[in-house]
């Protein structure tokens, strides 16, 4: 039976630490059998992933800071619970940095949607809202919050 770990590393994956809130608030919180993860924004290099999609930045340059971005929420949830306890991602919303005319948030946020679906298979689907804004903090591309089962 190949584990979430197995796929992690199959995929070259190597999850990051849990980062420290940038602000008044904590990196998650766990209720009963639900953990709520804060808001990660896209970051390239170490720093905020600047840029907007439809002005700066293409979809394929959106999917993968959406992917990016996965990839450190399942650093988070690693850090939180353990990879091994989630028995389902339950739900992700992802906020898009993008002009008022930009209408393909839905397929940035894909980058972080098909990372959980192949590192997670089936328990890895998920409910999901995908939002156009104004701006993010850092004037950050992405912005995903994520709910899983434990």
């Amino acid at each position: 039976m190949t584990t979430v770990h197995d796929k992690l590393k199959a995929l070259n994956i190597i999850l990051p630490p849990m980062a420290v809130p940038a602000a008044a608030y904590v990196p998650f919180v766990q209720t009963g059998n639900l953990v709520f993860l804060s808001g990660h924004i896209a970051k390239k290099d170490g720093k905020a992933w600047v840029g907007q999609l439809g002005k700066n930045m293409s979809t394929e340059e959106g999917k993968a800071a959406a992917r990016a971005i996965a990839i450190d929420l399942m650093g988070t949830l690693e850090a939180a619970v353990g990879l091994g306890k989630v028995k389902r991602i339950v739900k992700l919303m992802s906020l898009v940095n993008s002009t008022s005319d930009f209408t393909e948030q839905h397929l940035v946020t894909n980058g972080a949607s098909e990372l959980f679906g192949e590192v997670f298979g089936d328990a890895g689907k998920h409910a999901r809202s995908a939002f156009g804004v104004a701006q993010i903090p850092m004037g950050a591309c992405v912005e995903i919050e994520l709910i899983a089962e434990v």
